[in-house]
Order: structure tokens, then C-alpha cells, then sequence
């Protein structure tokens, strides 16, 4: 089998997900998709924390609910993805894309802790997930993302941005931030920085 990786950028309810193989000094591109993290058919399963626009949904049923909803669907989207990656692939491991590693618990502003406890809701699915199929988990901060490929890879950033970006003509559909954020951190652990 192919050696692989995968990378996830994780959104609120979705993820972006990229399967990368071969050497890590000219990674080839095999797959790009979404990955549902929430059940589509329950909008409140999106942004659980949310009660509406800028409030927070109170402790209670209906959050607990929600939150495992969150957790069941997640596992069971994340673990079936992975699952025919490692059939066809020796997946590596992965690597996990996100906006922001901040505890929710220090964040004073109601409407940005919901934020924050969503992303960590949704990066701990794909976590799981990748755990309970045997993947070993990388975490980055977007914003950190491409200055910790530079140093591990030891390219300059043009020539990753641009090695990136050549990867999406491969892909039939989107090759935004996202797809190439997560492309990025499967070559890192592809690499072996995970």
C-alpha cells in the first residue's frame, strides 16, 4: 500500500478533508472532499452552543442532545472516511487544521466562547474519530500553519504556496483556503512532523 496522510481543516459542522500519498518530497494529491460533522438534516447540530444570532443556548437537554448528536454523527462520518482511506492506503496519520487553540473557559465575550466552544467540539469529533481508527492526530493553527511548513520542509514559502496550489488541478470542485490548509498539514505529516 501506499504511504499516505490525511488533512482535515475543521469548519462549524463540516470539515474539508485531503488525502495525500507518495514521498514526502513530491506529495501527489488523491483526494479532496467535504465531511459532514454534524447530521445536515438538523440545523441546530451546525452551531449546537448557539441559541440564535449571537446568544448562547443554555446548559441543559437540548445542549446534551445536540452535542452528542454532534459526537455520533462526527465519529461515525470521520471513522468511515478513514476507514476506506486505510483500505486502499498505509495512512500515516493526520493532520488537523483549525482557527483557533484558545479555552473556551478564558474567553469573556459570550458570542466569541460559543465560537471557540464549537471549534473545539468539532476538532475533538475529528480527534476522536482519528483515534478510535488507530490515526495518530497533528493540530495547527491556521494562521501558524504555513511558517511551521517552511521550517519542516524547508521550502520557501512561494514554492509551497505553489506546490499547493498546482495540487488542486487535479481535483474535480473546490480548491479554496481550506482544501489547501488541509493539504498542507497531511504533507507535514506525511513529512513526519506529526
Amino acid at each position: 500500500m501506499t504511504r499516505a496522510a490525511v488533512g482535515f481543516t475543521v469548519k462549524s459542522g463540516w470539515a474539508c478533508a485531503v488525502l495525500i500519498a507518495g514521498a514526502p518530497a513530491s506529495p501527489v494529491l488523491v483526494e479532496s472532499r467535504r465531511v459532514e460533522l454534524s447530521d445536515p438534516a438538523n440545523a441546530d447540530a451546525r452551531q449546537p452552543y448557539h441559541a440564535g444570532f449571537g446568544t448562547a443556548r443554555g446548559a441543559g437537554r437540548t445542549l446534551s442532545t445536540l452535542v452528542a448528536s454532534v459526537k455520533r454523527f462526527g465519529r461515525s462520518s470521520v471513522g468511515g472516511l478513514l476507514r476506506d482511506y486505510q483500505a486502499s492506503h498505509s495512512v500515516r496519520g493526520a493532520g488537523v487544521v483549525v482557527g483557533s487553540l484558545i479555552d473556551p473557559a478564558t474567553i469573556a465575550n459570550d458570542h466569541i466562547r460559543i465560537h471557540a466552544l464549537e471549534g473545539q467540539l468539532f476538532r475533538g469529533v475529528v480527534q476522536d474519530a482519528a483515534r478510535r481508527r488507530g490515526v495518530p492526530c497533528a493540530l495547527w493553527r491556521e494562521r501558524d500553519l504555513l511558517a511551521d511548513a517552511v521550517k519542516a520542509l524547508k521550502r520557501p514559502e512561494k514554492e509551497l504556496r505553489d506546490i499547493v496550489a498546482a495540487m488542486g488541478r487535479e481535483v474535480d470542485g473546490p480548491w479554496r483556503a481550506e482544501q489547501k490548509a488541509a493539504a498542507l498539514a497531511a504533507w507535514l505529516v506525511l513529512a513526519g512532523e506529526a
